[in-house]
């Protein structure tokens, strides 16, 4: 797939750069941007976006809203927790490849229920039936090594949930020679559901 901008715009830095800021006029009720029609509909011949969000399904966290971006700016995929799969992956990789984002972002967020069903379902060791089984076995390997004692035990496995995530992307072969060149970087994120604040989270 060739990518509809000849060469990346956009650097990774500066794409997180964009949704910072637009965290910060969000958190602060300064938002420039809404869902507005015309604005739709000047952006209806073409895209330029310049980052892929993957997020949860829950309804308590609107991406476009939370980072206060444009009609045309992010393309959002979401799943239960972030979970990847074959569709999420490749709608990552086709971001990147035939729309030349240059940043993906992963952004878990504060009592996620999936998270929390998966502490439940590991501490008792009975998991769920069908797909939703299949969510909690995907989330389940961030448990390890987490004290699921601990009041706490399900914010820490939505951060190592968050950071694996963000590693099995880096590790795909689409992304990798990107990421090795510098035009593309993969970063996750925690979204406070208080405070509407967004905690970046570093990678080496």
């Amino acid at each position: 797939m060739t990518a509809t901008r000849a060469a990346q715009a956009i650097t990774p830095s500066t794409a997180l750069g964009e949704l910072i800021t637009g965290n910060k006029r969000f958190v602060y009720g300064k938002p420039q941007y809404g869902h507005s029609v015309t604005q739709a509909a000047a952006t209806a011949g073409g895209q330029q976006p310049h980052s892929v969000v993957l997020g949860c399904i829950d309804s308590r966290v609107p991406l476009e809203a939370v980072f206060d971006q444009p009609f045309g700016a992010i393309c959002v995929a979401r799943s239960g927790a972030h979970v990847l799969d074959r569709s999420l992956t490749g709608s990552v990789e086709f971001a990147v490849s035939a729309l030349g984002v240059s940043l993906a972002l992963v952004v878990g967020h504060k009592r996620c229920g999936a998270v929390t069903a998966t502490v439940g379902a590991v501490r008792s060791g009975e998991r769920p039936d069908g797909d939703v089984g299949y969510l909690v076995e995907a989330i389940a390997p961030a448990a390890d090594g987490v004290d699921l004692d601990d009041p706490e035990a399900a914010e820490r496995v939505i951060r190592v949930h968050v950071e694996r995530t963000v590693e099995q992307l880096r590790a795909t072969p689409e992304l990798s020679a990107a990421i090795a060149a510098g035009t593309v970087d993969v970063v996750g994120a925690i979204y406070d559901l208080d405070t509407g604040w967004v905690e970046f989270l570093d990678h080496a």
